[in-house]
């Protein structure tokens, strides 16, 4: 699938590290590093624009790397881009460590998953069909 983009970073456009990626790893796009002490939060910029086909979505999403070695990650993850937003692609980073992280310019801060998904019309009725489940909510299906 081709997709549009506006790069206006100083960086190369997000590639898949591996063949079977389904992520693209944001950079961000700073003039200056932004140090972020302990469970605070702040939106970084990528410089990217991009125009996604009716249909699709990107998903904002932590790097594993980013929240295991120094507790970084994306606050609302998965972030939403719809494919009717044009605006620069910004990824809302949270430090969830106990010590201070400085996020420099270019350093891949997330990661980009472009999924297809459905448009739903509401269907009002009076009960739903029965399941084993039932109503059964967290933690209702055991331990493990």
């Amino acid at each position: 699938m081709q997709v549009n983009v506006i790069n206006r970073s100083s960086h190369e456009l997000p590639a898949y590290q591996t063949e079977s990626s389904a992520g693209l790893d944001l950079r961000a796009n700073l003039e200056e590093p932004v140090t972020l002490g302990p469970l605070e939060r702040t939106l970084v910029g990528t410089g990217l624009f991009i125009e996604l086909p009716h249909g699709f979505e990107a998903q904002i999403r932590p790097r594993s790397g980013m929240a295991y070695k120094h507790g970084l990650s994306v606050l609302n993850s998965p972030g939403t881009i719809d494919a009717d937003y044009r605006g620069e692609i910004k990824v809302l980073l949270v430090n969830l460590s106990n010590a201070p992280y400085t996020v420099e310019n270019g350093e891949r801060i997330a990661q980009m998953v472009v999924a297809k998904h459905e448009t739903i019309e509401w269907q009002p009725v009076e009960a739903l069909s029965d399941t084993v489940r039932g109503a059964g909510g967290y933690g209702s299906t055991g331990k493990n």
